[in-house]
């Protein structure tokens, strides 16, 4: 994963929000009205009656700079013009932003019980509102945080108990699954997915608690893949991200150790269902689901 990216939010109150680091994922800035009259040094009050609509109050936060625009020497004129952007769907602009939220919940940059508007998350990605607003809505279908009226959106508090169902979860649907394939699957099917394991196991001895929750999430993906159960693998993978989720008042943010052991035990499974171990195969999925 590339170095991120940081931003920053102000909670409706006034406070200065904690910095945030948001993900890998680099969006290119859309042209938007209000970023013209920017520059031509003209306030935009459309796009402060607009925010003012919506309630998201945006007046108190300090002015955001705008990426540079590159400049080229034409042979006819010597006068700057904007070298060529790459043209972004708005479906992968939203998408790459709710890819970069999820993985600064994850990291625990987004903090929970903060409120975070979209217009001011929007200027530090360098996009509107919209998609961000979008996101976060689909943030909000996940439970990951709730809609504030008039104010943007707050990150759940979560507690240790509901860590706990998500793990039982969790096990009562992968655990039966992942017996089942180690008396079906034959060892070079297994053998596919080492580069996975390793990958993650190479995200944890970097300490990275981001990248390694998205290498964690895409091993059990696969694992889960094999058994043909579109249905499954998208539930399991729902669950699995919430229980990545930070907790309000819960034990130390897991550190490089755990990690690396965490990650030893997709080795070690691995090699047991290769081996077709069975009793080894279920002692250490149970044990893999009781440690998370």
């Amino acid at each position: 994963m590339e170095q991120a990216g940081s931003l920053s939010a102000r909670g409706s109150t006034g406070s200065v929000a904690p910095e945030i680091r948001t993900a890998s994922v680099r969006v290119p800035a859309q042209a938007r009205g209000a970023d013209v009259e920017r520059e031509r040094g003209v306030a935009s009050d459309e796009s402060r009656s607009a925010a003012g609509a919506r309630g998201e109050h945006t007046h108190s936060e300090p002015p955001i700079p705008h990426p540079r625009v590159e400049t080229a020497r034409s042979v006819e004129a010597a006068r700057p013009v904007e070298t060529a952007r790459p043209v972004v769907q708005r479906a992968s602009v939203r998408g790459q932003i709710l890819d970069a939220l999820r993985t600064a919940l994850v990291a625990g940059e987004l903090a929970p019980g903060q409120v975070y508007s979209a217009p001011v998350l929007g200027e530090r990605f360098g996009v509107s509102a919209t998609p961000v607003r979008e996101a976060m809505q689909q943030l909000a279908l996940e439970g990951a945080v709730e809609v504030v009226p008039n104010r943007g959106f707050r990150v759940v508090r979560r507690g240790t108990r509901e860590l706990a169902e998500l793990a039982e979860i969790r096990a009562l649907l992968e655990v039966p699954v992942v017996l089942r394939l180690a008396r079906t699957v034959p060892a070079a099917r297994w053998a596919e997915l080492r580069p996975l394991a390793e990958a993650a196991a190479r995200a944890a001895s970097a300490g990275c608690r981001a990248t390694y929750a998205e290498c964690d999430r895409a091993f059990h993906h696969a694992v889960l893949a094999l058994a043909g159960n579109d249905q499954l693998v998208q539930i399991a993978d729902d669950l699995h991200r919430r229980a990545q989720w930070p907790l309000v008042g819960g034990p130390v943010p897991r550190g490089r150790a755990d990690l690396m052991a965490d990650a030893a035990e997709h080795l070690a499974l691995l090699d047991a269902l290769t081996a077709q171990d069975l009793p080894a195969v279920q002692s250490l999925v149970r044990e893999h689901f009781a440690d998370n």
